[in-house]
């Protein structure tokens, strides 16, 4: 599959802004250089009117803020950046690493998630994946049944079931996440943990699930979370990200948690993670 890489000059402190804005247009990559956003989006998903749409986006930022560049990059190069530039890194109680870099001796007593990502959101690099990898180990009980929607490079199930959950199914609209996510599981040698190509539809019918964990962006989780919450069980709880800080009104106030209990919200920079539960 090819992709189209978008440099964008932009402030620094608007990147995160702008990657919000970028997630709704389906972009899956970015790389934040000092005043530099760059972004990827797969070719296929990007044509001359959404590229009108980002320019009238970027007009909210004021005068410097354009596109410097616009190139398509060919899948196998994307994969050499990524050895370039994904680096070990600890978060909360886990070290996660790319299978290229090792532990360099560094896991201590850390839990070793080991995650190769290809064009997978969940690297572990973004905010969002960072606040829900720092709070899982006080979400997952021993014995849990897992729900990951979206679950782009399966860190976050794979994470749960090193905390003690018992089982994880997981989904993802697009091919290159269900076998990123699959390759995942066998590096970490994790069991029970079922990836499937597809939206809320391949959610096996009427299984519930103890924690429903959704790290996506508002307008998806908004769409799906009517769905979600069919499977969550009696006293399970749902833990949504990928929302700035923003978006927690809106989130509160959809009308399919309401019969839910507003538990808690913790934040990372700009993002934050919100979990109710029944």
């Amino acid at each position: 599959m090819e992709y189209v890489e978008l440099r964008i000059s932009l402030k620094d402190d608007f990147h995160e802004l702008l990657i919000a804005e970028l997630f709704d247009l389906d972009f899956e990559g970015f790389e934040q250089e000092d005043d530099m956003l760059v972004a990827t989006i797969p070719s296929k998903r990007f044509d001359d009117s959404k590229r009108e749409d980002i320019e009238q986006k970027l007009m909210i930022f004021g005068l410097g803020t354009v596109i410097l560049s616009e190139k398509v990059i060919p899948p196998q190069n994307w994969n050499e950046e990524w050895e370039r530039t994904i680096q070990p890194q600890t978060i909360g109680q886990f070290y996660v690493h790319p299978t290229w870099s090792g532990t360099g001796g560094e896991l201590g007593d850390k839990i070793e998630l080991m995650i190769d990502p290809k064009m997978a959101f969940g690297t572990g690099y973004h905010a969002t994946t960072q606040v829900m990898l720092e709070w899982l180990p006080e979400v997952i009980s021993k014995g849990d049944k897992v729900l990951d929607a979206g679950t782009g490079t399966g860190i976050l199930a794979i994470a749960a079931l090193k905390v003690g959950a018992d089982s994880a199914f997981g989904f993802d609209v697009d091919e290159w996440s269900e076998t990123n996510a699959r390759e995942n599981i066998l590096l970490n040698d994790v069991g029970n943990f079922q990836v499937k190509l597809g939206s809320t539809e391949v959610i096996p019918k009427g299984e519930k699930y103890d924690v429903i964990l959704a790290n996506i962006n508002r307008n998806a989780l908004i769409e799906l979370l009517p769905e979600l919450v069919i499977h969550l069980g009696e006293g399970g709880k749902i833990v949504l990200s990928g929302l700035l800080e923003e978006d927690e009104y809106v989130m509160l106030e959809q009308p399919v948690l309401k019969d839910l209990t507003h538990m808690e919200t913790r934040n990372h920079l700009e993002w934050i993670a919100i979990m109710f539960q029944a």
